[in-house]
């Protein structure tokens, strides 16, 4: 009976083996090799529909993924903002300068999540004069130490004063997104979140969706297109139009909202009305928070602390 106990525990260990080797082969990993960690991130490969290109993307596996076989994680796909807009290549880097994923990766933020994080097409922005994105380096691409904590990016600026009038009832001028953003890719979102869910151990009741500027408004077009693909949403400092409220009140898919208080570049002003066209469609589950002190940066305590992550937590 030993012999046969011995066996099998070879057979196992050689079991294993052969899936860590085919999951290396498959996937490209960033590191698995830190000594006080056992975090895997991941460059995972599409064909992106915009340009039949191949691209790459990030996935993060938390620490304790693949211990139990039998454990299901729950899912963040986060959608970035504006200035890490690249080439899915070798400018994917620039999606960890913020969000759940820079918490989790590079300040080693111990997050229970598969964090999926897609960058999104250029689609010119670096001919138009943006200084944030004209002026950024691949050589101030976060890294992760293997000893304490790289500093925190610089807080973004409003340079001048912010006076609040008057929230927005009406918005039928206004258009409901951003030009050039992450609607343009929903195609490639849904693919590639069915890939991380078919090859990964996903819970499929809880994922969730979230991002910052560009991509919160990204989060409410998307829920508003797949609103029972989520369990919970969390746009920050990006409104939401009262014209994608329909689907999301009628699905009573749980939002919570973050803005800026001293925002300069998203107007606290136009956030009222998608919320109150949730309220007057019956929504029960929705959260508003203005971090009044913050400026369009207020991802930054969002996003680090923990009361987010609970929260997401709390919905299937």
């Amino acid at each position: 009976m030993k012999k046969i106990s011995n066996m099998r525990v070879k057979i196992i260990c050689l079991g294993l083996l052969a899936t860590v080797i085919s999951a290396c082969s498959s996937n490209k990993l960033i590191s698995t090799t830190d000594q006080n960690t056992d975090e895997q991130l991941i460059r995972d490969h599409y064909i992106s529909h915009i340009d039949n290109k191949d691209r790459e993307y990030f996935v993060y596996l938390p620490k304790g993924y693949g211990v139990d076989l039998n454990k299901e994680w729950p899912v963040i796909l986060f959608l970035h903002g504006n200035g890490e807009r690249g080439n899915g290549g070798d400018e994917l880097g620039f999606v960890l300068s913020h969000g759940p994923l820079y918490e989790a990766w590079i300040q080693k933020k111990n997050l229970p999540f598969i964090i999926i994080a897609p960058q999104l097409h250029m689609f010119d922005w670096d001919k138009k004069g943006i200084g944030y994105i004209d002026n950024r380096s691949k050589e101030n691409i976060p890294r992760r130490l293997t000893v304490g904590r790289p500093a925190r990016p610089m807080p973004f600026s409003t340079k001048k004063k912010i006076v609040r009038t008057s929230a927005l009832v009406d918005m039928s001028d206004i258009k409901p997104l951003l030009p050039q953003g992450w609607e343009m890719v929903e195609t490639d979102l849904i693919n590639i979140l069915d890939s991380v869910e078919e090859k990964y151990a996903v819970d499929h009741n809880q994922s969730y969706l979230t991002g910052l500027s560009y991509g919160g408004f990204g989060t409410w077009y998307l829920a508003s297109r797949y609103p029972k693909r989520f369990a919970a949403i969390a746009p920050v400092v990006g409104w939401g139009h009262p014209s994608l409220m329909t689907p999301i009140a009628k699905q009573q898919l749980p939002v919570w909202v973050f803005a800026g208080g001293r925002d300069g570049a998203v107007a606290i002003d136009n956030f009222y009305a998608g919320l109150n066209e949730l309220e007057s469609l019956g929504h029960k589950d929705v959260r508003f928070t203005v971090h009044e002190d913050k400026a369009h940066d207020a991802w930054t305590r969002v996003y680090s602390g923990d009361d987010l992550y609970q929260w997401f937590l709390s919905h299937n």
